[in-house]
């Protein structure tokens, strides 16, 4: 029996505003979040180091990759966070360019509201990137207690690092460059729950490796992309280094195992990952901005999914996930003759089935490699 959405995500209709807006943080001020994890820690009395070739020279890459997010990046650097966000806007034509703003709460703002509110907006993006990366750090370190084999536990451990060093970093960075963090958005800290509390080593690989990080991946190359400021664009330029190898990890390690499961194990993964691309393209409304601004939430939101660049951002943060879902055999898994796949058709209601036969990660992760002497440590 398929389940409903209501059993998936918990409402009937994916773009429900209210229930979506529904689901906040009640836990803004816990400094300690416990989750309970189900899993099996497992041994594997195999050592033949490169019985999976592809898994192995991931992980010779990786040890080669590290890079030290001390002293490395350039801290020294003056960051005007005012500045930036006037820098950003004009790369998008202007704050508010592209919106009618009659009869909105926004109607009568200055430009000093308008960059109190690019200031607050560019915290919590950096702020959520930061928790998600705390994410990534116990996932990879549970796929090191919990997967079957030893290419996979060698990889996987060089991840736990380098999921300590990006943590590290946007830490650094939030503290010392920008003006304030914010908590954990109730939409992420659902999944990176779910993702935990789930028993199976396959599952926190999807939730994690396929998903998160293919979202973030994509994340940090669109404002890469956009900034102006350049510490930030050196420290995501060594983020989506790592991370492109992180994603590439998930692909290679499950394509092999899910070509194993039967028709009604996949259709739970492909359960599990429209449930989590829901819950990461909802984290993305900055409800909590909104809040601290002082602005009703949903009138905000309405509106920002009304601006000409909205919708090709959301749907850009999906240019990863969907092709290492098609990489993985999860968009068609279980589809009758002449019936379009589960998965396909969920990706098909979010907007982004369109990125389906882009690059997956498994074949372009190393085009995001550093350069020789791009890394000072390296050179020195």
């Amino acid at each position: 029996m398929a389940k409903t959405h209501e059993e998936l995500i918990g409402r009937a209709d994916i773009n429900d505003l209210e229930a979506i807006l529904s689901v906040t943080n009640t836990d803004v001020n816990e400094a300690i979040h416990t989750v309970k994890d189900n899993a099996e820690a497992i041994f594997t009395w195999d050592y033949q180091k490169g019985a999976r070739p592809k898994l192995n020279r991931l992980y010779e890459k990786a040890k080669g990759s590290m890079w030290n997010g001390e002293t490395d990046l350039p801290w020294d650097t003056e960051v005007d966070q005012e500045a930036v966000v006037l820098a950003n806007a004009a790369q998008m034509g202007g704050i508010a360019a592209g919106m009618d703003l009659a009869g909105t709460p926004f109607e009568k703002w200055d430009e000093k509201q308008w960059i109190q509110l690019g200031c607050e907006s560019q915290n919590w993006t950096l702020s959520q990137f930061m928790h998600g990366e705390q994410g990534a750090l116990l996932c990879t370190a549970k796929i090191v207690e919990t997967v079957p084999w030893i290419d996979a536990k060698y990889y996987a451990s060089t991840q736990v690092m380098d999921e300590a060093r990006h943590v590290e970093v946007f830490a650094k960075y939030l503290d010392t460059k920008l003006s304030g963090h914010y908590p954990v958005n109730a939409h992420l800290k659902m999944l990176l729950d779910d993702i935990i509390e789930d028993s199976r080593w396959d599952m926190t690989y999807l939730g994690m490796q396929i998903m998160v990080e293919g979202l973030a991946l994509a994340a940090f190359g669109f404002i890469h992309q956009l900034t102006t400021e350049p510490l930030l664009k050196q420290l995501l330029r060594y983020v989506m280094s790592d991370e492109a190898r992180h994603v590439a990890f998930g692909v290679l390690s499950l394509q092999d195992y899910y070509q194993e499961l039967t028709a009604a194990e996949l259709r739970e993964r492909q359960e599990f990952a429209f449930e989590a691309a829901v819950r990461m393209r909802d984290r993305f409304l900055q409800q909590e901005v909104w809040e601290r601004m002082g602005v009703p939430v949903k009138d905000a939101v309405q509106l920002v999914m009304q601006a000409p660049e909205r919708q090709g951002f959301q749907s850009m943060l999906f240019s990863k996930i969907v092709p290492n879902c098609k990489k993985l055999g999860l968009l068609d898994a279980g589809a009758d003759k002449g019936k379009p796949g589960w998965l396909r058709e969920k990706f098909t209601e979010l907007g982004v089935i369109a990125f389906e036969d882009w690059a997956d990660t498994g074949e372009e992760y190393e085009m995001f490699a550093l350069a020789n002497g791009e890394v000072a440590s390296q050179t020195a």
